[in-house]
């Protein structure tokens, strides 16, 4: 009797056991696709959430005009050479010249935009690239300044400053949106030539003679005389 009441719970027992192991498991694959998912879903990297984008911007700058000038002043030369320094005459974008009408200094606005157009062409925008724009500038007073705007292509992100909730709802510890902001903008604007952004560039010719030398200094394990005399730690 005892024998056989043995042999009728192990069924039980192993059934009971399977189960168990069949939960765990089920558990802990529930677990493992939700966190998953939840991670994968949420950008906790600041190059992801302020990512640097290269696009078209417009590069502006007003040139400030008193009612009683007729002429470039060395303050508004330097403006305008500024301005156009950083001009690619390949592209040649068009250069937009917005002249203020309607204002107090009107006239003397006409007479500096006249100036510009020919400091512009001195410095290489090709004939046919400059367009005057006149623009409605009674409500700026006596002070209406000559714009000028040329599109370029620049790195940039987006602006920062979001807050979208609190930073002490922060449960999971992650970056909170405005994170890193700062620092792609930052990068974007020291960027000279947006292309590096899209791939190296053409590598240079090589200098055979001054490479072989190098190797050959690493061999001899020597220390090449411009070092040695413009070191600063002597051992």
């Amino acid at each position: 009797m005892s024998d056989q009441r043995f042999m009728s719970d192990r069924p039980a027992k192993a059934v009971l056991r399977l189960s168990s192991i069949a939960a765990v498991a089920l558990l802990a694959a529930g677990c493992a696709g939700r966190d998953s998912i939840t991670v994968g879903s949420v950008p906790d990297d600041y190059r992801t959430n302020h990512p640097i984008v290269i696009s078209e911007k417009d590069k502006t700058v007003d040139i400030p005009v008193g009612i009683a000038d007729r002429g470039l002043s060395r303050m508004q030369r330097v403006a305008a050479d500024g301005f156009i320094a950083g001009y690619d005459r390949s592209a040649a974008p068009v250069v937009s010249v917005m002249v203020p009408y309607g204002s107090a200094n009107q006239a003397a606005a006409s007479v500096v935009a006249a100036d510009l157009v020919k400091r512009l062409r001195a410095a290489g925008v090709p004939e046919g690239r400059i367009l005057h724009q006149p623009y409605e500038a009674s409500q700026y007073g006596d002070g209406a300044p000559v714009r000028l705007v040329y599109a370029e292509m620049r790195a940039s992100t987006g602006p920062c400053g979001r807050w979208p909730k609190d930073l002490m709802d922060n449960a999971e510890n992650r970056h909170w949106a405005n994170f890193g902001c700062s620092y792609q903008n930052n990068l974007a604007a020291q960027i000279a030539n947006p292309a590096d952004l899209l791939g190296p560039r053409k590598p240079g010719d090589i200098d055979a003679q001054n490479r072989s030398h190098a190797i050959d200094q690493y061999r001899e394990r020597e220390i090449a005389p411009d070092m040695r005399s413009n070191r600063e730690v002597f051992y």
